[in-house]
């Protein structure tokens, strides 16, 4: 059986010996680089430069694939919902890869050049998280995600369990004002509620150019509360979100429990 583990700072700094014994073999690394190249086609863009792009590969041991990420929150959130896929993914190419463990590796680690214990994949690591959190970081359009150009109207294969959200969605699109608002997409696992989201934001931006579209993931938007919070800078957070004239957030159940992003929200 498969296992994904993730493990937090203090386990990365008492396997740091057994990194150093255990340095992923060129085949191993070549496959890893294959399987993380594949992630953007599997996930989708914005789920890869979100979440994904920063991992980086440290160790193979034992039928163990260790990875990084430069954060706890990045570990806990790949490791719920996109780690046992990546596993899969691996396994699919080498049998003999049954496990996946998730370390933290901070920035300020990546930084001791003198730290003989260090990996060769920390300037790589530190490459992605500065990238990843330029993205972030950038101004009010950079905030949005971009639209998949797979997912369109045209593409849409509308059945019985999706038909109410499609003729929903084609009406949010044809109206001059709003019908109804918020429109909210409540359902299963692959009928659609992405592509409908993708879907509006490309017809918008057909049909009323001049209109601002944002659409980013519920995790997204909290990250950028925290990171507002944390910056003293709320005023701008809200000014970035007011000022559009759509806002589409993916995976609002994410938020559940967070009494502070709902409220924010």
């Amino acid at each position: 059986m498969s296992e994904v583990l993730a493990g937090g700072a203090s386990t990365a700094k008492k396997q740091d010996n057994r990194k150093v014994s255990f340095a992923p073999a060129p085949e191993i690394l070549e496959l890893w680089n294959g399987v993380h190249a594949s992630l953007r086609g599997e996930f989708g863009e914005a789920v890869f430069r979100s979440w994904l792009k920063p991992l980086t590969l440290q160790a193979y041991y034992h039928g163990t694939l260790e990875v990084s990420v430069p954060t706890r929150f990045m570990r806990d959130w790949i490791q719920t919902h996109y780690a046992a896929r990546i596993l899969e993914m691996c396994a699919a190419k080498d049998p003999e890869i049954r496990r996946m463990e998730i370390v933290v590796v901070q920035s300020q680690l990546s930084s001791g050049a003198e730290d003989g214990k260090q990996s060769k994949g920390l300037p790589q690591a530190k490459a992605n998280q500065n990238q990843l959190m330029q993205d972030i970081e950038d101004s009010v359009p950079g905030l949005s995600s971009s639209f998949d150009p797979r997912f369109t109207f045209d593409t849409f294969v509308v059945g019985k369990p999706n038909a109410l959200a499609h003729a929903a969605a084609q009406r949010i699109v044809g109206s001059q004002n709003v019908p109804f608002n918020p429109l909210f997409f409540y359902g299963g696992v692959g009928i659609g509620k992405t592509h409908l989201m993708h879907a509006i934001g490309w017809a918008m931006k057909k049909q009323w150019p001049d209109r601002q579209v944002m659409y980013l993931s519920a995790e997204k938007f909290m990250y950028q509360f925290v990171r507002a919070l944390r910056s003293k800078d709320t005023m701008s957070f809200k000014e970035a979100f007011r000022s559009v004239d759509v806002l589409m957030i993916d995976d609002i159940q994410f938020i559940s429990g967070k009494e502070s992003t709902q409220e924010e929200f």
